[in-house]
């Protein structure tokens, strides 16, 4: 599905047509009985136009039931937002063009923690189902203190003392995948199911909510990594691939509590409670094939044969003589997360308000990666295969000619003798199990003093955060055979069939054959890894003082406010240094050169001023200007302490700093944070009797400072050479620095409107468009090009057509996103960028509620996501053909009930 020539005639078509709209017969509106998806698009709409803010919100369409199956999903849907997927649902998001670093996430204003690797929040954590609505600030105000530099999502559960009645909505969906399950061993459907309980005391001074949601999503994705393109006499072609069979289920189950207590009408306390159990975990089956010859001295005879070159890239060949590496592979993610907070509000008089909010959010993350290796026989030894291939802008495939199902066809080896030289024969598999843990507590007190006037109110405060999260990378190791044998059979307990037209292989259980005991692990001790370990710790304070304002400019209302925050940091870091870090790795302990734990931090104070005004140019027709100064924090990978050493002593006599035996890679902990300048326009007309809006926005923001990786000069002095008297203790060592920023500016356009508004007889129907175009660049320096920002797609439009009218809603949704640079996992679990191709994606929903009689309160649903199986696509080299990544997950479908007693 194209979106861009439907999205822009939908828009043409109803641009013009939302004038006469101003002339219709208001009364014919008002009998109109508004609810479900319509009720959300109207209570967004107003949230966005009686804000001070340029934002964008979601509204729940009713307790426990926001507009889509998740918060990602339905935040990727408003304007200038584009959201990343991760085994195929939506995780993390970018706001105009800017990587999720770039953002923060809070919940009922008060920052979270991440269960992932840097401080980017990953949205699938928080179901939607307790979340009363979603407001994404776009500028900042001085009062916002946990504001992001592209933009700020806040979640926000409900306030039980905001309804009069109890109110009691359970919900059940039964959920499937159009793939057939890959691997036997995992389902190919589950269910999900929520409650939601809202109540109040009799006479209205406390209220309690309870919310509790269950997910268990399984998933089926056909993935090929492509090792990469190397030069065959004269034209690229590809180096190895990895294609696989996986499935896996998403297990969480969510809690949330509200307490609110108003015991008149000046003191307001809420307590709320937020707890997420994540369990995610996959089983794959993969076939991996090592084709370019000059990497291994046995993979020397492999050939490449009937090749065909279109434009420098052989898009069509044979390989002969191939040697594969069969995996049973297990992946798994736990994690646990909890959020608690307390906000007293207290209105001391009519003149002055105090609040105190106290919270502390808290992750602890467990990774799971076993691979377990079997082939035909050891280090380049046994039967090989011959590989046809046809490469280029479409999903890779290939043919297989071997016999890897047949009894005693493969056993338990290490088929390319990979790994540590300790083990005999190199590595029959791989342990790795990083694990990630987060904690923030805050505490923020604030006053609002009323003045009257121009200037009619003053707020001002301060906020504390205190936040600690490590990383530890190095708990993995190579797996060998306790038997010391290079072999063992095997007794297979199934088969699967590897995706993209390779062979079927025969499968057994990873954990329990890694339980058995035929296993002993080698830790892996090189430096790469013992560096990757890090804590950081950050004290933040926020002073901040805000003045709003509510005044005339002749005969046009205007308000907003202005004000500045001083920002206090206090941030540090600490890892190891280790040397010997090349290949093969060290086999022991003590070949491996480890310094001791290694600190480094800065503090620092910046001041963030922001202005915000409002025009109400006209009856329903405001001008939005925001200008403001806004910081994003390094990522915290980047600011490890901790450096991988190189010492070559071969060099050590060298007087030459660019000859130097030292050299290295690490984390640079005194990193100072991203800036930028910014400044925001923003029209908006909103049309009568609540039929909808058009609004128009662009946007400039100045990266005053960026975050590069280069060469910076360190000094090893002390560090251990092995006897050897370096002429020179300072090397290069490539590490992240603040160097020169850039810009990126764009504009977005919104569009809803409602049937109705363009003519009575279209009563029920409606349309919501948006589109957002963004443009960057990036000076690393002197003599660097530029370079496209991460999170980056230069057009994302969104258009959802409905009907809803009777009890019954019906709507289509499309999303476009063009290329981009996203973030991945790389080897060994890290994350690493990557180009990403366009994608075109198409959910659908169609519900029918009953109003009146005995099955009043009950509402049928049928929905269905990714339903033209859009693929996850990465690639290499600004070129398409060079298919990286390619990933397939299939249509999902829901069908279910929801009850409201």
């Amino acid at each position: 599905m194209n979106l861009k020539p439907l999205s822009l005639a939908v828009a043409a078509a109803l641009t013009p047509l939302a004038g006469p709209a101003v002339a219709q017969e208001s009364a014919t509106i008002e009998q109109i009985v508004v609810t479900g998806f319509r009720q959300s698009l109207l209570n967004s709409m107003a949230t966005k136009r009686n804000s001070e803010l340029i934002v964008e919100a979601i509204s729940a369409e009713d307790i426990g039931k926001l507009p889509d199956n998740s918060i990602a999903e339905a935040l990727t849907r408003l304007t200038g937002l584009a959201g990343q997927r991760l085994n195929g649902r939506q995780q993390v998001i970018s706001i105009r063009g800017l990587a999720p670093d770039f953002s923060t996430a809070l919940l009922n204003g008060r920052q979270q923690v991440s269960a992932g690797d840097n401080r980017g929040v990953e949205f699938d954590q928080y179901p939607s189902e307790l979340l009363q609505g979603v407001v994404v600030y776009k500028t900042p105000d001085a009062s916002l203190t946990g504001q992001g530099l592209a933009g700020t999502v806040d979640m926000r559960t409900v306030s039980p003392l905001d309804y009069d009645e109890r109110v009691v909505v359970v919900n059940a969906r039964y959920e499937m995948n159009e793939y057939s399950a890959l691997n036997p061993e995992l389902d190919d459907a589950g269910w999900r199911y929520t409650g939601s309980y809202i109540d109040q005391n009799a006479d209205g001074t406390v209220g309690v909510a309870l919310g509790f949601s269950h997910i268990g999503s399984p998933s089926q994705r056909e993935v090929i990594d492509i090792w990469d393109y190397n030069d065959y006499s004269g034209a690229q072609g590809i180096t190895g691939i990895n294609p696989k069979a996986q499935s896996g289920e998403l297990t969480r189950d969510s809690f949330m509590a509200v307490l609110e207590f108003q015991p008149n009408e000046r003191v307001t306390s809420t307590i709320d409670v937020y707890r997420s159990s994540f369990e995610e975990s996959s089983l794959s089956r993969q076939y991996e094939l090592p084709l370019y010859p000059a990497w291994f001295s046995w993979n020397t005879g492999v050939n490449l044969a009937n090749e065909t070159v279109e434009n420098g890239l052989i898009t069509s060949g044979t390989f002969n003589s191939a040697k594969a590496v069969i995996s049973n592979n297990l992946e798994s993610r736990d994690a646990d997360l909890w959020a608690a907070g307390w906000n007293l509000e207290f209105d001391v008089n009519d003149d002055w308000t105090v609040i105190a909010d106290v919270s502390h959010s808290a992750v602890d993350r467990q990774d799971v990666i076993l691979s377990l290796n079997t082939g035909t026989g050891p280090s380049g030894q046994g039967a090989t295969d011959t590989i046809g291939f046809v490469i280029g802008n479409h999903a890779p495939r290939f043919t297989s000619s071997a016999d890897v199902l047949s009894p005693g066809a493969t056993v338990l080896t290490s088929p390319m003798g990979w790994g540590n030289p300790a083990i005999p024969g190199g590595q029959v598999g791989y342990d790795n199990r990083p694990s990630i843990e987060d904690e923030l507590t805050q505490i923020k007190l604030s006053a609002e003093r009323y003045l009257g006037g121009a200037i009619s109110s003053v707020d001002f405060g301060v906020q504390f955060d205190s936040r600690s999260k490590s990383r530890n990378a190095s708990n993995q190791g190579f797996l060998g055979l306790t038997s010391g044998g290079l072999t063992q059979d095997f007794t297979p307990t199934g088969a699967v069939t590897v995706p993209f037209g390779l062979a079927t292989i025969a499968t057994f259980d990873p954990v329990a054959l890694y339980d058995s005991g035929i296993y002993y692990r080698a830790d892996h001790f090189g430096g790469g890894v013992l560096s990757n370990d890090w804590t950081v710790d950050e004290d933040v304070t926020v002073a901040y003082v805000k003045f709003n304002i509510e005044s005339q400019l002749g005969d046009v209302p205007v308000t907003g406010n202005f004000g500045v925050q001083a920002v206090r940091t206090d941030q540090s870091s600490s890892g190891s240094s280790a040397a010997n870090g090349g290949w093969p790795p060290p086999s022991s302990a003590a070949e491996a050169t480890t310094l001791q734990t290694v600190t480094g931090g800065a503090d620092y104070t910046e001041y963030l001023p922001s202005l915000n005004l409002n025009f109400e140019i006209a009856d329903a027709q405001y001008i939005r200007l925001g200008i403001a100064r806004t910081l994003a924090r390094a990522r915290m990978d980047e600011m490890r302490a901790g450096r991988e050493v190189n010492f070559n002593a071969s060099l050590a006599d060298s007087t030459d700093i660019n000859q130097a035996p030292w050299g290295g890679s690490g984390g640079s902990p005194d990193l100072r944070p991203w800036m930028a300048d910014s400044i925001d326009l923003s029209y908006e007309l909103y049309f009568p009797d609540a039929t909808g809006y058009f609004a128009l926005a662009t946007f400039y923001k100045d990266l005053t400072t960026y975050i590069y990786e280069q060469p910076r000069l360190v000094d090893f002095a002390g560090f251990p050479t092995g006897g050897v008297t370096p002429a020179l203790t300072t090397g290069i060592v490539s590490r992240p620095s603040n160097g020169d920023g850039g810009n990126i500016s764009g504009y977005e356009l919104s569009l809803q409107v409602t049937g109705e508004a363009l003519n009575p007889a279209l009563e029920g129907f409606g349309a919501v468009f948006n589109g957002s175009w963004t443009d960057s660049e990036i000076e690393r320096g002197t003599g660097d090009p530029s370079t496209p920002l991460p999170g980056l797609s230069d057009t994302v439009m969104n258009l959802t057509l409905y009907y809803e009218r009777g009890g019954f809603s019906a709507r289509i949704s499309g999303n476009h996103r063009s290329d981009f640079l996203g973030e991945v996992q790389g080897f060994g679990a890290g994350r690493t960028l990557r180009s990403i191709s366009e994608e075109q994606l198409v959910d659908a929903q169609l519900s029918y509620s009953f109003e009146g009689g005995q099955l009043d309160g009950l509402t049928l649903y049928l929905q269905g996501t990714n339903l033209t199986d859009e693929p996850f696509v990465g690639f290499l080299n600004n070129d398409h053909r060079m298919v990286k990544d390619w990933q397939s997950y299939g249509a999902t479908y829901f069908v279910g009930a929801s009850y409201r007693f």
